[in-house]
């Protein structure tokens, strides 16, 4: 069992400095070339892998162009285009409802406040936080995915168990300046070493500030359940 430092403040400084130290270019993983393109990515990583959406939209985005393009696709049609992501159907659902939108509400543009992103089908707060960070260089928030849920509460950085409310911790502790950085990292060190059914403690960079490395912890702290 690692021992984290005093201040959780602190400890989300030294967090970051060292997997900034590990993982120097860290960045979304994500392909697209257009703030369309980057919220139907985003809408379709929702428990499905990055790897899994990059090859989908490599075709999809050929024959999609527009938010019209979307909005005018029978459900069948669209469902069947996206038939290897998880919930292709219910995500297919919304992607033509959200472009519907767009196109009444916005004029074809993807929405540039969170409000407006929200209130598009099938977006909460972490897609929103996604396309305001890489598609209008809007940083209000932190992005919290599974990796950064699963890692802030193993280090220790909060005892919340759902995204907006570990966001809110998460806010508080961590500079302003490192919000849109902190998430890559999380993901590329939750990748690498600090997966969900397993944690490689003794090649991790911080492990030794980790309350739940296995040395002598007997629980996960993400799961409270026993290693």
């Amino acid at each position: 069992m690692g021992t984290p430092l005093e201040d959780r403040t602190a400890q989300a400084t030294e967090v970051i400095e060292r997997l900034e130290h590990e993982y120097p270019d860290s960045t979304i993983s994500l392909r697209y070339s257009n703030r369309l393109e980057l919220l139907i990515a985003v809408m379709l990583s929702a428990q499905c892998t990055d790897e899994r959406v990059n090859a989908e939209t490599e075709q999809l985005f050929e024959t999609y162009r527009t938010p019209e393009d979307y909005a005018n696709a029978p459900q069948e049609e669209l469902a069947e285009a996206l038939n290897s992501i998880t919930y292709y159907n219910n995500k297919a659902k919304y992607i033509r409802s959200a472009c519907q939108t767009i196109v009444d509400e916005h004029d074809g543009e993807v929405p540039d406040t969170m409000d407006e992103l929200t209130a598009l089908s099938g977006v909460g707060r972490k897609t929103a936080n996604v396309v305001l960070q890489h598609g209008h260089d809007i940083v209000e928030g932190i992005v919290v995915d599974t990796h950064v849920q699963r890692l802030t509460r193993r280090l220790g950085l909060t005892e919340e168990n759902y995204p907006e409310q570990i966001e809110q911790d998460l806010l508080s502790v961590i500079p302003g300046s490192a919000w849109q950085q902190f998430t890559h990292l999380c993901i590329d060190h939750g990748r690498a070493v600090c997966s969900a059914r397993s944690a490689d403690c003794e090649s991790c960079v911080l492990a030794d500030i980790c309350p739940s490395e296995k040395g002598d912890s007997d629980i996960d702290l993400a799961s409270g359940e026993p290693w």
